[in-house]
């Protein structure tokens, strides 16, 4: 063997020993106490992810798709047929104690005898005791249930907001509750431009008129005196208020038009933004439907959502949202084939419990589930090191790039990169250091640091 090729031999075989020696010293040393962890939360897309995303029908619009090659994508397997004519029963408001109605003609108001009364142009202003004036000034004690209806060609207008179709008073538990009874696609054009920007191309807006209309039938209420809610619990539906003259032609365009799968209605699940893959139905709701399959969504990079975050959270501020009895140390989410969160651990210094992936979004107020979380804790080690002496620093750097242990011997603005950490597949990281004096450390990404430590030198 070459002279110089012993000497690099020799050397080698030194410094493996002495960074075995040093391991080693650092690794007898006492568990570290949990430190403080801060949690990166990034993602993208808005909505539960299930169906057609708003913004994947737009850019497919865009892209000269028609409404049908538009539902067919994101709905699979399903079929565009007609929906009968129907009658629906839509909640406008309850448990109220005075209401007014009125119209820009005469209108009329059956009660539950039967009796009808013309009303002239005029406000009524009615409370649970329905008494009203009606034509000649007369007053009037209706009975329950009263159903106002319009003159022919007027609408009429509830508490200054006008509605097609009739208005349905009925006293419970002594306040007025306010039905509006109304055609299925007059119900649909209170509703598309609520949910889709008017403005947006006509194809994608016929989309949208086609799976509000087929929603609707699919979540028509059983056993209860009202059909749909009008808000967010089903569509946001804001009568004539809510129309817009290219919503109603994507609403005529496409009139009676549902989508069905094997023959019937099918439950068409919608979305504004994807992020850039839709979910299959179990990943979110926990139940298989045929036709609510995970497909790409390229489309979605034109939404201002497609990726969001970072959103930052501490540590106690998990424990606060969540009501864990003790800190947090750690979070893990299990995710979908899709990419969403599908279930939470959250590890505290007393144990785990696991959360449904939906209770991470809603507790935290995020935009989707589909999200990434970063963790990064530094563990405090315990007691004080002699100067120079090795210490092994460990913690959590999980779900983040490139993270780097950083020192500061002040504690202020100043900080030093110390070196990069290597992570295993666990997210555990730990980099042995040998303070010359009482230092802070830290765990540094682009996004986020960690809470600082502070180690102690000794004499």
């Amino acid at each position: 063997m070459p002279l110089a090729c012993s000497h690099v031999v020799r050397f080698s075989i030194v410094l493996a020993a002495i960074v075995a020696l040093v391991a080693t010293t650092a690794s007898a040393q006492p568990t570290p106490t949990t430190g403080e962890a801060v949690f990166v939360v990034t993602g993208g897309g808005w909505g539960h992810g299930v169906g057609m995303p708003q913004y994947g029908a737009h850019g497919m619009a865009l892209d000269g798709r028609t409404h049908e090659q538009i539902l067919k994508y994101f709905y699979t397997g399903i079929e565009i047929g007609r929906a009968g004519t129907k009658k629906l029963r839509v909640l406008l408001a309850e448990g109220r104690p005075a209401v007014t109605i009125s119209s820009k003609g005469p209108f009329n108001v059956r009660d539950a005898a039967g009796k009808v009364h013309k009303i002239p142009k005029a406000t009524l202003t009615l409370r649970p005791n329905l008494r009203f004036r009606a034509a000649k000034n007369r007053l009037v004690r209706g009975k329950a249930p009263l159903l106002v209806r319009p003159g022919t060609g007027r609408t009429l207008t509830f508490d200054g907001h006008p509605f097609r179709g009739d208005l349905e008073l009925a006293v419970v538990g002594g306040f007025l509750r306010v039905i509006n009874v109304v055609s299925l696609d007059a119900y649909i054009q209170g509703v598309v431009a609520n949910e889709m920007p008017y403005q947006w191309p006509s194809e994608a807006l016929e989309a949208q008129a086609i799976a509000a209309r087929t929603y609707a039938l699919a979540n028509v209420e059983k056993g209860k005196p009202y059909h749909l809610f009008a808000d967010v619990r089903d569509q946001v539906y804001r009568g004539v208020e809510g129309e817009t003259e290219r919503t109603n032609a994507a609403v005529k365009s496409t009139a009676g038009q549902v989508v069905l799968y094997g023959g019937k209605i099918a439950t068409t699940y919608y979305f504004s933004s994807s992020g850039g893959r839709t979910a299959n139905s179990e990943d979110v709701f926990g139940f298989v439907v045929p036709y609510l399959r995970s497909r790409p969504d390229p489309w979605d990079e034109a939404s201002p959502n497609h990726r969001w975050g970072p959103l930052l959270y501490g540590a106690r501020t998990i424990q606060t949202k969540f009501g864990t009895g003790a800190r947090v140390s750690d979070l893990v989410g299990t995710m979908t084939p899709s990419g969403r969160v599908k279930s939470l651990t959250i590890q505290t210094l007393e144990g785990a419990e696991r959360v449904p992936g939906t209770l991470l979004r809603t507790t935290l107020g995020l935009r989707s589930t589909y999200a990434n979380i970063g963790v990064l804790r530094l563990d405090r080690p315990q007691g004080k090191v002699p100067k120079g002496a090795p210490l092994l620093l460990s913690g959590v750097a999980r779900g983040l790039a490139s993270p780097v242990l950083a020192s500061s011997v002040d504690g202020g603005t100043t900080w030093t990169k110390v070196g990069p950490l290597a992570v295993d597949s666990g997210g555990s990281v730990s980099h042995v250091v040998m303070p010359q004096r009482t230092t802070r450390y830290r765990i540094q990404v682009k996004e986020a640091v960690s809470p600082p430590i502070l180690v102690q030198v000794g004499a």
